[in-house]
């Protein structure tokens, strides 16, 4: 199953995919010609939206080919949504029947989670996965791991010592910044190691329940 942006809505994948049995859901670039289809239940979303005051969708479904660059018919599911600043239509192009997915559930459910899949590459990003600078395949890719270490370990950290915190769904960068990027006073002695936090330390209580949390 491939799931992706309109970038990725190109013949030459979807005929790929129909010949190897490979399902796909794809963003679908809006033109004119997807506008006019569903210009009734874009006004209908007008008109709810009128009435109440809040954003309205309407979903609907209909078989769509491009005047010259794709080889066949396919199913398009829309959303006519209006908002305060206006009209805001969007497509998607599937291989799944709507007995598979229903067309709302299709585009709320399983498209729009492509959006948080990209918000954890976006967090890793904060962990400096973006610094492949090195000259050869081999030193970008194990900066890549180390990465990817470090997001696991924040993930287990937000999952197993933020748990019930305010920091329990927060970003990376945040709990890298405010949990572990703070000052200390090191104290080593033969038998121990001391850290010495600041008592103004705005977040020691979230700091202290994770500490209890994850202690052996």
């Amino acid at each position: 199953m491939l799931r992706a942006d309109s970038g990725f809505c190109r013949e030459e994948l979807m005929a790929w995919c129909e010949a190897n049995n490979v399902h796909y859901l794809f963003g679908l670039a809006r033109n004119q010609r997807l506008a006019k289809i569903i210009d009734a239940q874009m006004q209908q979303a007008r008109g709810l939206h009128q009435s109440t005051g809040k954003a309205a969708r309407v979903f609907t479904e209909f078989s769509y080919q491009t005047l010259d660059s794709w080889s066949r018919s396919r199913r398009v599911v829309a959303k006519a949504e209006y908002l305060d600043k206006g009209e805001n239509p969007r497509f998607v192009v599937t291989s799944l029947t709507p007995k598979q997915w229903a067309a709302q559930d299709l585009y709320e459910k399983f498209y729009c989670a492509r959006g948080e899949m990209e918000n954890r590459i976006k967090e890793q990003m904060c962990l400096f996965a973006d610094r492949l600078s090195t000259d050869e395949m081999k030193g970008n890719q194990l900066r890549l791991y180390f990465s990817a270490l470090a997001y696991t370990l924040m993930e287990a950290l937000r999952r197993l010592g933020l748990k019930g915190t305010a920091w329990a769904e927060a970003q990376v960068d945040t709990v890298r910044l405010k949990l572990l990027k703070i000052g200390a006073i090191v104290q080593v002695s033969v038998r121990r190691i001391v850290l010495q936090f600041s008592s103004a330390y705005p977040w020691k209580d979230i700091f202290a329940q994770a500490f209890q949390a994850l202690r052996c």
